[in-house]
């Protein structure tokens, strides 16, 4: 299953792909009251100051270069959906993150100068009319000061919507410890950001999937 990853051009061949992978596993009618707003969390100072040539949804593949990235690959899925459980589609979705040794994309980052040069370290989305999105990247690693997280920022219609981060559910220890973490007051909210990140039944590669679905306080009309 895990070669089927290497090429997906198409939503509706990832749909397939996903599907069989068993990474898409929600169901519709969900109800209002059973959705949970994602809390915000801040951008920080690592949103790249200087974007990638290559700015795709598959991090660990620089444009057609053969080299992958160092680091555990993790199909990260989920869904936009305002707080009535609607999907909301065409909405962006962006993620970046450090590298295996804790780089970020960025010029002011630690540890630049080892840093993984096969790693994009940003990616972006367009959902679909199901309000569906699909990254492959790595596991996130911890660095000095944070747990290991993935920032996430939506956008609709050239609107900011959400900046928030995406923690590992197998950190307990290490999210306990993190002062942005535990600045999410709100139990529901925080275990609506902690994920749990699963190894694929039969990947002879050890990769994960993680299953984020991104809770707005808007509905598609807005804003």
């Amino acid at each position: 299953m895990a070669d089927h990853f290497r090429i997906i051009r198409s939503w509706a061949d990832r749909r397939s792909v996903l599907a069989m992978a068993g990474l898409l596993p929600w169901a519709p009618g969900l109800l209002a009251d059973e959705l949970t707003r994602t809390p915000s969390g801040t951008e920080g100072p690592f949103y790249p100051d200087r974007l990638p040539l290559d700015t795709d949804n598959d991090l660990i593949v620089i444009n057609d270069t053969l080299t992958t990235a160092v680091g555990t690959i993790t199909h990260l899925t989920g869904r936009v959906l305002d707080l009535s459980g609607k999907p909301i589609a065409n909405a962006g979705v962006e993620i970046w993150q450090v590298d295996n040794g804790g780089a970020y994309l960025h010029s002011g980052t630690s540890n630049k100068e080892k840093k993984d040069r096969n790693f994009q370290g940003f990616g972006r989305f367009t959902t679909s009319s199901t309000g569906e999105y699909y990254f492959r990247t790595i596991q996130p690693v911890p660095y000095p000061g944070r747990t290991p997280h993935i920032h996430v920022k939506v956008k609709l219609r050239g609107k900011e919507l959400l900046a928030t981060q995406v923690y590992l559910a197998g950190e307990k220890a290490r999210n306990e410890r993190d002062g942005i973490y535990n600045s999410i007051r709100d139990p529901r909210q925080r275990a609506a950001v902690t994920v749990a990140f699963d190894p694929i039944a039969g990947s002879k590669l050890g990769e994960k999937k993680a299953r984020f679905d991104i809770v707005l306080g808007v509905t598609p009309e807005m804003p």
